[in-house]
Parts: C-alpha cells; structure tokens; sequence
C-alpha cells in the first residue's frame, strides 16, 4: 500500500529507544522529514544517525525535558525552522511507575502526570495551528493499561485512561479545524522496559528469565510479545490518507491481550 507520506514531516517525541525509534524508523521508510525529542541527547544522535544512513531522509534532533512548560513550544518552533511544516505530531514521551499503590509516592503520581499527560496535552497544543495548515494528524501512543484496572498498574492506568478521553475530545475539536487525531494503544512490546519487567518478575520468582517470559505471556494470553516496528507500521498506516476517515480512532495492537469490548 502506498502511504504517500514522502517528504511530509513529523514530530516523534520518546524518540531516541523503543517504540519511538521503531516509529521514528517506519516513518523514515516511507521518506517523512523527522523531529526527534528526547531527553538523552547521545541516544538521540545515535538513533538519528542511524535514520540518515539508512533511508536518507532530514532529520532534527531536539534534546529537551517535555515536563518543562516551554519545551513543547520550542520543539514545535525548532521543526518549523527546519522544514517549513509540520504534517504529523506522535506523542510518544512518558513511562510511568508501576508498583505497590502504597508505595507510590506523590512524586511519583506527578512525575507520571508531567510527562505522559501534560506532556501530550502541550505538544498538541503547540501543533495544532501548523497542522490545521496542513490539514495533518496527532497519533497519541497510549496503551491497553487504559482499559483494565490493574493493581500495579495505577498511574499509568490513570495516565491512559485520560488520554484516551483526550484523544477523543481533540478529534472532536479536529473535525471542525480539519485535523485527524488517533491513538494507537500498544501491549507488550519487546523494549528495554519489558526485558526490565521479565527480570523482575524472574527475581521476585526466583526463576529463569526464560521462565519469566513464559509466565508473562501465558498471563497475558498473547503468543508472543509485538515489536516497536509493529507499532511504527500502525502509526504510519494511521498518519496516511489511507486512514483519512479515522477520527477518534483507537487501534490496540496487542496480540488479543485486550479481549473486553
């Protein structure tokens, strides 16, 4: 399927590891100009480098703390300067704590709203006038922690709960101002937060790695575990004209972990 996304930029935020590289990757395959936000600057080259060499395309890197207030602007401001336009925002950025509810520190509940939540809500804000131009897309990575309660789970569940309402309520606002605004909701993806997850369930267990990853996916009732590129692909199909009647979509890529309705 032709996406016709060549030479159309994007904004990709988490984007130095994980499933914000694999995106970062599947849209430089089909030839979109990048911004790349992270905080670890070195990994961020890295990953921006490796783009360049392998699919030729213009890539920016901005090296910032979304969780400060004036980032989301300059970021937006760095692409513009850059490219001209803008065509795509993929909020990416956040990872939340999980553990014990009581042992969860207020510190922890802000942290996890500061980045995730309100990082989203000030990248889609500052995107907004400059994709309304372009009549372009917000794809929100969200998570299928937004719809099960898990007990370990509380601030990400919170986190993502929320922004799935926030996704709606933009694409309510983007049918007038001619933005589409979609989620892509990921389970569990082979990143270096779930290779740290299986090694703590091994720990705690007291058994192989191997042994952990066994359990972990028998729990989730899934047959393996998604890769980052996974997720790129769906964004990319969901950023492209391909989609051009997705509004409010939500797309859970899980491997059927997410059986509820």
């Amino acid at each position: 399927m032709e996406l016709n996304l060549k030479d159309k930029v994007a904004i990709v935020t988490g984007a130095n590891r994980g499933i914000g590289a694999g995106v970062a990757r599947q849209l430089a395959q089909e030839g979109m100009q990048l911004a790349l936000v992270a905080r670890d600057a070195a990994k961020l080259d890295a990953t921006a480098a490796a783009l360049r060499e392998h699919s030729g395309v213009d890539v920016l890197t901005v090296a910032c703390d979304l969780r400060e207030r004036t980032a989301a602007s300059a970021v937006v401001e760095q692409t513009l300067a850059r490219f001209g336009r803008l065509d795509l925002l993929v909020n990416n950025a956040g990872a939340t704590q999980r553990g014990d509810f009581f042992e969860l520190t207020d510190d922890d509940w802000q942290d996890g709203l500061a980045l995730k939540l309100h990082g989203y809500v000030r990248m889609t804000r500052a995107a907004w006038p400059h994709l309304a131009q372009t009549q372009g897309t917000v794809v929100n990575i969200v998570g299928v922690g937004a719809w099960t309660g898990i007990g370990e789970f509380t601030i990400g569940g919170v986190v993502n709960a929320g922004l799935i309402n926030f996704t709606k309520a933009m694409a309510d606002i983007g049918k007038r101002d001619g933005v589409r605004v979609c989620a892509v909701n990921p389970g569990r993806i082979r990143t270096d937060r779930l290779e740290r997850n299986i090694q703590r369930i091994a720990q705690n267990a007291g058994v192989p790695p191997d042994v952990a990853t066994d359990r972990l996916l028998k729990e989730c009732g899934i047959n393996r575990f998604g890769s980052p590129d996974e997720i790129g692909q769906a964004v990319a199909f969901m950023a492209s004209a391909a989609a051009s009647f997705a509004q409010g979509s939500i797309l859970d890529i899980d491997g059927g972990e997410t059986r509820a309705i």
